[in-house]
C-alpha cells in the first residue's frame, strides 16, 4: 500500500487523455532525473525565495502552506505523489508561499528548458497538463467552500473522500485502504479547526462506522455515506479522461501538420 509508484505523473496524467507510449516514455524520462531526498517536516522552499524549477513529488507527502505573522500557519493545499508544484512557478520573481513536506518527500527537479522540450514535441501531453492545472484551481474553489460553508463534520469528511479519490487516481489505494500520514495538527491546519475540534470529528466519523484510521491506515468503510454527508461530487477532480475524444494519434498529426507548414513557411523566406 505504501510502495511508490515508478512514475506517478503519468497515472496523474492518464485520468485526462490518452497517452501515447512515447508520451509516457518522455514522462518517465522527465521523472527519471536528478533525484532529490529531503525528511519529514522540513522546507523545500521559503515564501519570498526565487524558484527555479518546477518540483516534481515521486514519493510521499507535501504542502504548500502560507505563516501569519504571529506564527498561525494555515496549510492551503497538499502535495500527493505525482504532483507538480507549480507547473510555471519559474516565471515568478520570489514565491508568495512556503513549499514544505508531511513525510518524508523523493521528489524531482525539472528545468524550465525540460518542461519546454516536452511540451513542443508532446501535445497531448500538454493537454493533459493543462487539464491538471485546472484541476488544481478546482480543488483551491473546493477548499474555498469548505472553508466558507461546510460545517466540521461535512468539512473533514469532503477532505477526506478527495485525498482517497486523488490517491486511488495514482494506484496508491488497495480496496477502499490507504496511507494517509496527515496528524490531528496537520488536518487542524488544512481545515482551520482547533486539534480538539478535530479530535472530536474524526471521534464522531469513526463512531458513525464511515472510516477506520489507526495510525497512517486509513479505510474507507462506507464512501457513498462519507460523500453524502459531505456533499462531495468528484466531478471536480476530472478524472474521467475529459480529454480523451482527441487521443494521441490526433495530436501526433497535429503536431506533423504543424511543422510542415513551419517548413513551408521557412522555405518560401
Amino acid at each position: 500500500m505504501r510502495s511508490p509508484v515508478a512514475n506517478p505523473l503519468a497515472h496523474r496524467l492518464e485520468q485526462y487523455a490518452r497517452l501515447s507510449p512515447e508520451d509516457r516514455s518522455a514522462l518517465d524520462t522527465l521523472a527519471s532525473g536528478p533525484q532529490f531526498r529531503i525528511g519529514t517536516r522540513r522546507d523545500i522552499i521559503l515564501e519570498g525565495e526565487r524558484p527555479s524549477v518546477v518540483r516534481l513529488i515521486l514519493e510521499g507527502w507535501a504542502c504548500r502552506y502560507k505563516v501569519l505573522p504571529d506564527g498561525r500557519r494555515q496549510i492551503i493545499a497538499l502535495f500527493l505523489p505525482g504532483d507538480l508544484c507549480d507547473l510555471h512557478v519559474y516565471v515568478l520573481r520570489q514565491l508568495d508561499h512556503s513549499i514544505g513536506t508531511l513525510t518524508e518527500v523523493r521528489y524531482v527537479e525539472i528545468t524550465r528548458e525540460r518542461i519546454d522540450m516536452l511540451t513542443t514535441h508532446h501535445p497531448r501531453v500538454t493537454q493533459a497538463l493543462w487539464w491538471d492545472a485546472l484541476v488544481s484551481a478546482a480543488i483551491q474553489r473546493e477548499w474555498t467552500v469548505n472553508l466558507g460553508q461546510r460545517d466540521a463534520m461535512e468539512r473533514m469528511a469532503h477532505l477526506l473522500c478527495e485525498v482517497f479519490f486523488r490517491l486511488r487516481a495514482v494506484r496508491m489505494t488497495t480496496g477502499n485502504r490507504c496511507w494517509i500520514p496527515l496528524t490531528q495538527n496537520d488536518l487542524s491546519e488544512v481545515t482551520g479547526m482547533t486539534t480538539v475540534h478535530v479530535n472530536r470529528t474524526l471521534k464522531e466519523l469513526r463512531t458513525r462506522g464511515l472510516i477506520a484510521w489507526k495510525g497512517r491506515e486509513f479505510e474507507m468503510l462506507d464512501l457513498e455515506a462519507m460523500c453524502a454527508l459531505a456533499m462531495f461530487n468528484a466531478n471536480y477532480l476530472h478524472a474521467n479522461h475529459e480529454g480523451s475524444h482527441l487521443d494521441a494519434n490526433a495530436a501526433r498529426m497535429m503536431l506533423h501538420e504543424a511543422e510542415a507548414v513551419a517548413r513551408e513557411d521557412a522555405e518560401q523566406k
